[in-house]
């Protein structure tokens, strides 16, 4: 798909790309759910420094808001962004604004958040790519610093397993959890993509299907080693076992279906037995 056929909409405050008087021939965008990936989008993302220099020409540019502040419901704020309810042409979703830092110099602060977002869309839409259920990208503003993508309507597989300890668990279900939880990081993995944050408050069941949709790819990377995919996967067991010890050993599962799902699992899962014991030498050490 080329460039003018994918269009742009700047972090939802764009009702039209005609009112621009613009031909938006320097990144592509998933527009309102219509297109579930855009290879023009993903090749430009790939290429940081034409998306700079594209931004760059951005900032003279007078944009057209259609988007009142108060249409924002804040949902959370961390260390590196916020992140808010919002509509986007008609449909229901969220934006994520990564905020500057006012200990940096402002022009090195724009360079960095600006890498950042462009790091954490083209992830988004790369997991898409390899298979993997993410939110739809709708929307990247480089001068705003925002995605804007699809509201997933669902519990997190933190609520339900917190849920299963204090009521009791229901096996298929946690099988069902385990079972996608286990496929999805085996295509990231394999797809040479590594999530960075795998939690299960980043990982939410669609209602309706129960779905996993994996979300907060900021701080995903690209990478073929088994250490950092270990790595990736010990973060997971740190947090089932810190948050969800009362489900039994959901990490066994989950390693089973990675398995299954990953080509390279072998390699990988020598290398989690030597980075766990890393981890328990930290632990004794303090």
């Amino acid at each position: 798909m080329g460039l003018d056929a994918c269009g742009l909409v700047l972090a939802a405050k764009i009702g039209a790309c005609e009112s621009m008087g613009m031909s938006f021939d320097a990144c592509g965008l998933v527009l309102a759910g219509e297109i579930d990936a855009c290879g023009s989008m993903e090749s430009m993302l790939e290429d940081f420094d034409s998306f700079e220099s594209w931004c760059c020409g951005l900032s003279i540019m007078e944009i057209k808001t259609d988007v009142k502040e108060s249409s924002l419901i804040l949902l959370k704020q961390g260390a590196e962004a916020r992140v808010f309810e919002s509509n986007f042409v008609g449909k229901r979703s969220v934006i994520k604004e990564r905020f500057s830092k006012k200990y940096r110099h402002p022009t090195l602060d724009s360079k960095i958040t600006l890498k950042r977002l462009n790091a954490e869309a083209r992830c988004m839409t790369k997991a898409r790519r390899l298979g993997v259920s993410t939110p739809v990208l709708y929307s990247v503003d480089p001068v705003l610093h925002t995605l804007t993508f699809e509201y997933v309507d669902g519990p997190s597989v933190k609520d339900i397993l917190l849920e299963f300890g204090s009521h009791g668990i229901i096996e298929e279900q946690l099988d069902d959890i385990a079972l996608q939880i286990g496929d999805a990081i085996g295509k990231l993995h394999d797809g040479g993509l590594i999530h960075g944050d795998l939690t299960t408050s980043n990982m939410l069941l669609k209602s309706g299907t129960n779905q996993l949709v994996l979300i907060d790819f900021g701080l995903s990377f690209t990478s073929t080693l088994p250490e950092d995919k270990a790595v990736d996967l010990y973060v997971l067991e740190r947090a089932l076992l810190s948050m969800h010890s009362s489900c039994g050993n959901v990490m066994d599962r989950v390693l089973a279906a990675y398995q299954k799902s990953s080509k390279q699992w072998s390699s990988t899962l020598n290398k989690l037995a030597q980075v766990r014991q890393r981890g328990r030498k930290r632990t004794m050490v303090g």
